[in-house]
């Protein structure tokens, strides 16, 4: 039996909508997955890699555990040690996962991930007050931090204040020649001279260690925070910002200068981790955990990936609503746009860097490519020759705008690198052609309309419905799948066809 090529598009569009509905359903229906941003819990997992290379012999890595403070707590937490002995030694409140081995002859990596939430925003709970060590200085240094010191005392009026001013003035321009000296002649970081001068100070003072959260942070490593006391409580300070306070969004993974890793027969060791937002309830995220391996959709689905992998999908998951909206304005509306993934990518800059920035670097790039590149026919280049030129020269623009940008304090111009230059460079070689066989009133039709689509795109990506949506129902583009194939064998009158042709209906009445 045969079946045309229409009933077939329809049947198999048919299968595909009906397959991602029914999976969605059964997620919704069986596994408890809420299909509204709006009953989640903000669940974070972390993933943590420490690689290193063997250099013969047993080889002992100890890595100090989080535990639950100030609000946050530990849903679950996962090892992968494969060919490792592994155990976790709890010595009162610490936990540290050791892994052994007696020998090993390539470079290795071990994963150590957890899900964490908080429920409530609690100050760090009171600890032990570590022995202040005098730190050994030599004579100039010792100058240094006296004079340092003595200025800080005579402006502060305790502890607190003193330790304020210290950072505050760590971070001007200007920070004068005292602290520059022992910047300049320090091997370690700011954060160690600060510990110096507070430790000189006899101000009792501990770092703590743990991860700022942001979405979709990959190969992010561990930052410090510095807590002092003030005979009655521990005070938090951000040694970058010199705020007080523990930052929302900073998971404290250890307080104290003890380390956070420790490794014998290996070198070159690093301790990186990869950082994703979930948007389940912590019920269903404790479903997930307990049940992967029993559940087939769930074990086979994006949740079993790493979290670096997750990251990365969830974004690439929002690519496919983008280009919806191209079809649908191609083919229903009759936009015409310059090409069809170009408004997707610019789309995707625009998450990046706002809609109202990326547009006006696009048209500020865009626009002075266009001159430079009607200047350029004129040498008659090879058609290579001439878009690596273009190339080089919208990578010169972009440069020399995020340095204007970066000196004026136009900070939010500097996002001017999440655009794809290649993609800014074909689309101003491309508007160039067509410029030059249809005229500029084709190129202004087809600019405005690749804008026009891209900014929709951006709108409808930017929904927190929309993100819920095609991260944790990525069944839903199967469905997806299925409409694009029946937009595809569309061929009646387009929007802007009947309203050009609604004379023609007029005089037949």
């Amino acid at each position: 039996m045969n079946i045309s090529p229409r009933l077939q598009i329809i049947l198999v569009a048919g299968v595909f909508i009906t397959l991602g509905l029914g999976l969605t359903l059964y997620k919704r229906l069986e596994l408890g997955f809420p299909l509204s941003p709006g009953q989640q819990q903000a669940v974070w997992t972390v993933e943590s890699k420490i690689s290193f290379k063997p250099i013969g012999g047993p080889i002992e890595i100890s890595l100090a555990l989080p535990t639950p403070q100030a609000g946050w707590n530990i849903l679950d937490d996962h090892f992968a040690s494969s060919g490792f002995n592994f155990i976790i030694d709890q010595n009162q409140a610490e936990r540290q996962a050791k892994w052994t081995r007696d020998s090993l002859d390539r470079n290795t990596t071990l994963h150590y991930k957890l899900e964490i939430y908080r429920t409530s925003a609690d100050e760090l709970e009171d600890s032990p007050i570590p022995v202040i060590i005098p730190p050994e200085l030599t004579a100039d240094r010792l100058a240094a931090i006296e004079s340092i010191t003595s200025s800080l005392k005579q402006r502060s009026s305790d502890s607190v204040s003193f330790t304020k001013i210290l950072l505050e003035q760590l971070l001007l321009d200007d920070i004068g020649q005292d602290a520059a000296f022992l910047l300049a002649n320090r091997e370690e970081n700011k954060l160690a001279v600060i510990m110096d001068i507070l430790a000189f100070a006899k101000i009792p003072h501990q770092p703590v260690k743990g991860i700022f959260l942001e979405d979709g942070r990959r190969r992010q490593t561990l930052d410090s925070l510095i807590e002092i006391h003030d005979a009655e409580r521990w005070h938090v300070f951000n040694p970058s910002s010199a705020q007080q306070g523990l930052p929302e969004n900073f998971f404290v993974w250890q307080r104290g200068a003890k380390s956070v890793l420790d490794m014998i027969g290996g070198e070159r060791s690093q301790l990186e981790f990869a950082l994703v937002r979930n948007t389940l309830p912590i019920k269903t995220v404790l479903f997930m955990e307990q049940h992967v391996q029993e559940q087939l959709l769930l074990d086979f689905s994006i949740y079993s990936l790493p979290v670096e992998q997750q990251g990365v999908f969830k974004g690439l998951l929002l690519i496919p609503v983008g280009a919806l909206v191209v079809v649908l304005l191609r083919v229903l509306v009759g936009i015409r746009t310059s090409g069809t993934f170009m408004p997707i990518l610019i789309a995707l800059a625009f998450i990046q860097t706002t809609l109202l920035t990326g547009l006006f670097i696009f048209l500020l790039v865009v626009g002075v490519g266009l001159w430079i590149r009607y200047y350029l026919s004129y040498l008659n280049l090879l058609l290579v020759a001439r878009i690596t030129a273009v190339v080089i020269v919208v990578i010169l623009l972009m440069a020399a705008l995020s340095i204007v940008s970066y000196k004026f304090g136009f900070d939010q111009l500097l996002t001017v690198t999440f655009f794809p230059t290649i993609i800014l460079a074909w689309t101003i070689e491309r508007m160039s052609i067509l410029w030059e066989e249809e005229g500029g009133h084709e190129v202004l039709i087809q600019g405005s309309g690749s804008l026009f689509a891209a900014t929709l795109a951006y709108l409808l990506m930017s929904v927190e419905l929309v993100k819920h949506l095609t991260f944790n129902f990525p069944e839903l583009m199967i469905s997806l799948l299925g409409v694009v194939l029946l937009l595809g064998r569309y061929t009646g009158y387009r929007l802007v066809e009947l309203y050009r042709f609604r004379d023609l209906g007029k005089l037949d009445q």
